[in-house]
C-alpha cells in the first residue's frame, strides 16, 4: 500500500483554523447535513464522470466522499471499490463512495493526478485529501477510514446519509444482472477464471455478435493471466528480457492492469515489431485482446491501430 510518501492523513486537519473550513472556506455542521430527516438523502455509492463531479463535491461540504478510480481491467481496483461499498454500509452512512471508471472518465482520473488504479481520494468540502494507491486489506482500510472521518470532523463535516434512502436509490439503479453475468460472476469469486472463461466462450457461440461478451471474456483472460502477479515484478522482467516474448506480453498487461494504457499498448507494439512468424501473430492477437478491453472508441486504440497496420503493412 502506498500513502503517497506516507503522508499522515492528520495533517490535512488544519491546526489553527476554526473547526468548519477547510482551506479556509466555511463547511457546514454535522447538524446542516442531517437535516429533517435525520440524514442526506443522496445514494451511498454513486458512479461519477466529469459532468457529475461537482455534485459529488457538493455532497463532500457535509459527508465525507471516497473516491475510488477503479477500472474493469483491473481485478485489484475492482475487489477494492467493492469493499468499500460494504464499508459505506457497515459505517451506517458516515460516508459517500464515488466510483470513477478511468477508462470512461479519464479527465476526472487526470484531475485528480492518479497514476495507477485504484487510487483511493477523498473529498473534504470539494477538496481532495490524498489516501493510497494500490490494493489494501480490510483492517488497514477500516484504519484509513477511520482516520479520514477524523480529519472529516475536525473540519466540520460529519453529517451522514439517511442509509434507507440511500440503500433504495442504489439498488433501483442496479442493473439486473443476467444469467451469463451471474455464472460469470460466481467463477470468478471462486477464483475459476477459466470456468468464467468458458461461461463467456458459450454464451459468443449462442450470441456471435455480441461485442460485449466478447469485451468480457478478454478482461476474464486478462485477470486470469494477472491472478497472483506483481505488476512492477512483470514490469521489471519485460524491461529485463526484452526478446522474451511471454515477458513482453506480460509487462503490457500489467501496464494495463496498473492503468497506463499508453505503455500497455505501446509494449504490446513492441512485442509485434521485434517477432516474427508465430510469434508476431501471438503478439498481434494480444494486441487485440488489449484494444478489445481498452474500448475501440479509445483514441489511444486508434492510434495504435495505425501503428499496428504500418508494422504489418
Amino acid at each position: 500500500m502506498s500513502m503517497f510518501g506516507a503522508v499522515d492523513l492528520s495533517s490535512f486537519a488544519p491546526a489553527t483554523k476554526p473547526a468548519g473550513s477547510v482551506g479556509g472556506t466555511p463547511t457546514p455542521t454535522s447538524g446542516a447535513a442531517g437535516g429533517a430527516g435525520g440524514g442526506l438523502p443522496v445514494p451511498l455509492v454513486v458512479d461519477v464522470d466529469a459532468s457529475s463531479l461537482r455534485d459529488v463535491a457538493e455532497v463532500s461540504t457535509q459527508v465525507p466522499v471516497i473516491v475510488v478510480l477503479h477500472s474493469p481491467r483491473s481485478q485489484a481496483s475492482a475487489e477494492l471499490a467493492s469493499l468499500l461499498e460494504q464499508l459505506a454500509g457497515q459505517y451506517a452512512g458516515r460516508f459517500q463512495v464515488a466510483r470513477v471508471d478511468v477508462d470512461a472518465a479519464p479527465e476526472v482520473a487526470q484531475a485528480l493526478q492518479a497514476q495507477a488504479v485504484p487510487t483511493v481520494v477523498a473529498l473534504i468540502s470539494g477538496q481532495p485529501v490524498p489516501m493510497f494507491q494500490g490494493p489494501v486489506a480490510e483492517d488497514q482500510l477500516r484504519a484509513v477510514v477511520d482516520q479520514l472521518l477524523e480529519v472529516a470532523a475536525a473540519n466540520g463535516v460529519s453529517g451522514t446519509i439517511a442509509v434507507d434512502a440511500a440503500v433504495s436509490t442504489d439498488a433501483q439503479a442496479e442493473p439486473e444482472e443476467t444469467e451469463v453475468e451471474r455464472a460469470a460472476r460466481e467463477a470468478i469469486e471462486a477464483g475459476d477464471f477459466a470456468a468464467a472463461e468458458e461461461v463467456y466462450t458459450h454464451a459468443i457461440a449462442q450470441n456471435p455478435g455480441d461485442d460485449d461478451l466478447k469485451v468480457a471474456r478478454n478482461q476474464v483472460r486478462l485477470m486470469a493471466r494477472m491472478d497472483g502477479q506483481d505488476p512492477h515484478q512483470l514490469l521489471a522482467a519485460a524491461d529485463a528480457a526484452p526478446a522474451d516474448l511471454e515477458a513482453a506480453l506480460a509487462g503490457a498487461d500489467a501496464a494495463l492492469a496498473l492503468g497506463d494504457v499508453n505503455a500497455a499498448l505501446g509494449r504490446a507494439l513492441e512485442a509485434v515489431r521485434t517477432h516474427q512468424g508465430e510469434e508476431r501473430e501471438s503478439a498481434r492477437l494480444r494486441l487485440l485482446e488489449l484494444f478489445e478491453i481498452i474500448g475501440a472508441t479509445s483514441p489511444e486504440v486508434a492510434q495504435a491501430r495505425r501503428r499496428l497496420a504500418s508494422l504489418l503493412y
